[in-house]
């Protein structure tokens, strides 16, 4: 069979659901309203910002939030919320977007970039362990592809050290680990609302927390150093202004209401996706220990076949199913280096950065029987 990067007939020529859906009524109206109101800005009297901060912590279950203008901002303001700052070390996971250890250069601290676990890619209390110094102050979880991290021998670790747990729950919105929410389960945790995320307003982020004196120091991080119910120009902290529009919020309050049917949209092509690559070189990586709710941000499939990454990316999208490289590890970037991160050896990452690829979140909304057409894609392109 000729492939179609060679002139054969594609495996799929229908379009995969774009991303972000279409606004439903509530989202128009909504956003009508407050276009109509005149109160675009955070601080402009509008309820729209306060509504969806609300909303959201409720469903992370815990009672505080601080909605910001995307989430690299929430990471940076939750560690210096945290008291996280120059001199400090945060670990981070190796396979993650660059912005996990960006934030951290941001608040002053230094990045220790270490290793994941092979069978889910996700940070482990061991790689923390071993990454440990006097200097270290924060570990940083990152909830990879919708899937909760291991999250109890983190929090566990971190208690007996004193150290603070940042959630990177960029790409993690309704996951949950051992019956509870992600974003709760740490000091704080961050969302993101960008546009590849499952709910966005195009960019945006919200900051959850527990604790009300981490939650007043993360707010006025994001609001200019001044303190909740003070003078308007009364600063008595250093601050930025980080804050989410109205406009922003009103498109992703109205989404809490439909994410769960979203995700069981996307957990259903998931286990069709799982039972159509039964006999193929591809593993779909599974979730780590604990999951409750893995909301299928992305799919991770680790290829068992030898095939030159670039072609196999190359040949997949001439058929019609497009997949994404994934991450680079972090300890490879020289920018970060070159500033200060510091990486430890990442052999782990370092292979899934050769055998692991990506279906994106857009794809998992088709229906269940598209997923025929990646697995036949890939038994096409990696037939020996």
């Amino acid at each position: 069979m000729t492939l179609a990067l060679h002139g054969g007939t594609p495996v799929r020529a229908t379009p995969w659901p774009s991303w972000p859906p279409p606004l439903d009524p509530a989202q128009r109206r909504l956003v009508m309203e407050v276009l109509e109101s005149g109160r675009w800005g955070a601080t402009q009297g509008g309820a729209a910002v306060a509504d969806l901060t609300a909303a959201f912590a409720r469903a992370c279950a815990v009672p505080y939030g601080v909605a910001v203008g995307n989430a690299t901002l929430g990471l940076f303001a939750a560690l210096k919320g945290l008291g996280v700052g120059a001199g400090d070390e945060v670990v981070v996971p190796a396979y993650t977007f660059v912005a996990s250890a960006t934030a951290v250069l941001l608040a002053g601290a230094v990045p220790v970039i270490v290793d994941v676990d092979p069978a889910h890619l996700h940070l482990s209390a061991d790689a923390v362990r071993r990454a440990l110094t006097p200097r270290t102050a924060a570990v940083m979880p990152v909830h990879l592809a919708g899937s909760p991290a291991d999250m109890d021998p983190i929090t566990g670790l971190a208690a007996r050290h004193g150290l603070a747990v940042v959630e990177d729950a960029a790409q993690a919105h309704g996951a949950a680990y051992q019956g509870r929410p992600v974003g709760g389960l740490g000091d704080a945790g961050v969302f993101s609302f960008q546009s590849s995320k499952a709910m966005t307003a195009g960019e945006g982020g919200l900051v959850v927390c527990r604790d009300e004196s981490v939650h007043e120091k993360i707010w006025s991080v994001c609001n200019v150093g001044r303190r909740r119910g003070g003078q308007w120009y009364g600063h008595p902290s250093v601050g930025w202004n980080l804050r989410l529009t109205e406009i922003q919020a009103a498109l992703l309050l109205p989404w809490l209401d439909r994410l769960d049917g979203e995700l069981a949209r996307r957990a259903t092509f998931c286990a069709a996706l799982e039972r159509e690559l039964a006999g193929l070189p591809v593993t779909m990586l599974g979730s780590p220990p604990g999951t409750t709710r893995d909301s299928r941000h992305l799919v991770m499939l680790r290829i068992g076949a030898p095939v030159e990454r670039d072609f196999l990316l190359k040949a997949m999208a001439a058929e019609g199913v497009p997949l994404d490289a994934g991450y680079p590890p972090l300890g490879t970037m020289t920018a970060l280096t070159e500033a200060g991160a510091r990486a430890e050896p990442c052999p782990v990452a370092e292979e899934a950065a050769t055998n692991v690829v990506w279906v994106r979140q857009s794809m998992l909304m088709d229906d269940p029987a598209g997923a025929a057409d990646i697995a036949e894609a890939l038994a096409k392109v990696l037939r020996p």
